[in-house]
């Protein structure tokens, strides 16, 4: 018996096989579990043999650093020519801001993605969150706009490159996202008409790219208004973004909302609250949790789709990038260019994906991806 008692025991005290612990363990696991992922592992593998040695040639060792103008890039061993973007990344980050008072858009950068930060941080969800975005955004129009404290006045058409894409983002995220949930509660809604409204907009809305929401607050809203009355451009794109980002968030909590069970609502009917105590303090927090990674994935797409202000002639980075390659001293050097803003891009959008992760493991939602 007191064999049979330690049996147990000892099978317990022994550690797991080599072949699934480990280094080897995870390359079994993640690579090697089935005759499809060998096949995609083997193909990946040999995809970057084949690409990675000339891409890092290209990129780093015949790369041009010191370049002064094109010519001397091209007489070079043929590799990238980074001197450009050294040259040139002024211009492709701040526009056509006035070159002398480009430490205002750099300081108004800096400030904006403080706020952001704070706004990521649990710490600071409450009032004091209210009072830190006012700060900032004043802090922000101040800098960028100018007109007091002996800063001088920078229309907003001369703004352009990194500082405008964030700001477009960012207001277009911040006032999406309330707008999407009262659209997605709307559409929810036992009251016909509110409810119908809500269809419309967040079905006419999802049917039309982007790009036609910008060219009609560009081009045909301004029809629209009485005579004399007309609308700053980049307000109007900045309508557009919002417009059309808060449907697509709103389809995205309608899908949270009806995952919460018809229970929880009755339960909270029974012991007295009302319909907005209901949604505030027991449905809307369990739907938004549910649906962290399809909102993330839809700010993502947002901040990515502010490049589409470039048809409009709004100095975004994309156009920007476009512009610093009209210089004929520099032409011809697109491919660096866009990788260049390429890698802001993905910073930002990497940065926003492992936050969403983050917070998914934070709020323990149950649902990981």
């Amino acid at each position: 018996m007191s064999i049979t008692n330690r049996e147990p025991d000892v099978a317990a005290a022994l550690p797991p096989p080599k072949s699934k612990s480990g280094m080897i363990g995870w390359l079994r696991e993640r690579l090697f579990s089935s005759p499809l992922n060998i096949l995609i592992t083997i193909l990946i593998a040999w995809l970057l043999l084949m690409g990675l040695p000339p891409l890092v040639e290209w990129a780093l060792l015949k790369a041009n650093f010191t370049a002064s103008n094109a010519q001397e890039c091209r007489a070079g061993p043929g590799g990238a020519c980074w001197a450009f973007i050294r040259e040139k990344y002024r211009l492709i980050l701040f526009g056509t801001y006035p070159y002398d008072e480009q430490w205002r858009p750099v300081l108004a950068t800096l400030v904006l993605l403080a706020v952001i930060v704070c706004s990521a941080m649990r710490r600071f969800w409450n009032m004091r969150l209210f009072a830190i975005w006012a700060a900032g955004l004043t802090v922000v129009a101040c800098l960028m706009w100018g007109g007091l404290a002996g800063l001088t006045y920078v229309e907003n058409t001369r703004w352009g490159g990194l500082p405008l894409t964030l700001i477009l983002s960012t207001f277009g995220i911040a006032f999406a996202f309330p707008i999407g949930v009262v659209l997605a509660l709307g559409r929810r809604s036992d009251m016909p008409v509110i409810k119908a409204l809500c269809v419309v907009y967040i079905e006419i809305i999802r049917g039309v790219p982007l790009i036609s929401l910008l060219f009609m607050s560009s081009v045909m809203l301004p029809l629209f208004l009485p005579e004399g009355m007309s609308f700053d451009k980049l307000l109007r794109a900045q309508i557009a973004i919002i417009m059309f980002a808060s449907a697509y968030v709103a389809e995205t909590v309608r899908g949270g909302l009806q995952a919460i069970p018809r229970g929880q609502i009755e339960g909270a009917q029974s012991i007295g609250l009302n319909y907005w105590q209901t949604m505030r303090k027991i449905v809307l927090p369990q739907a938004l949790r549910i649906v962290i990674p399809p909102l993330v994935s839809i700010f993502i797409a947002l901040f990515k789709d502010t490049s589409l202000v470039v048809v409009i002639g709004i100095y975004d980075l994309t156009l920007s990038a476009k512009a610093s390659l009209s210089d004929p001293i520099w032409r011809g050097f697109s491919i660096e260019a866009y990788l260049f803003i390429s890698l802001i891009y993905f910073l930002f959008c990497f940065a926003m994906s492992r936050y969403s992760k983050r917070l998914e493991t934070q709020l323990d939602t149950g649902y990981s991806r």
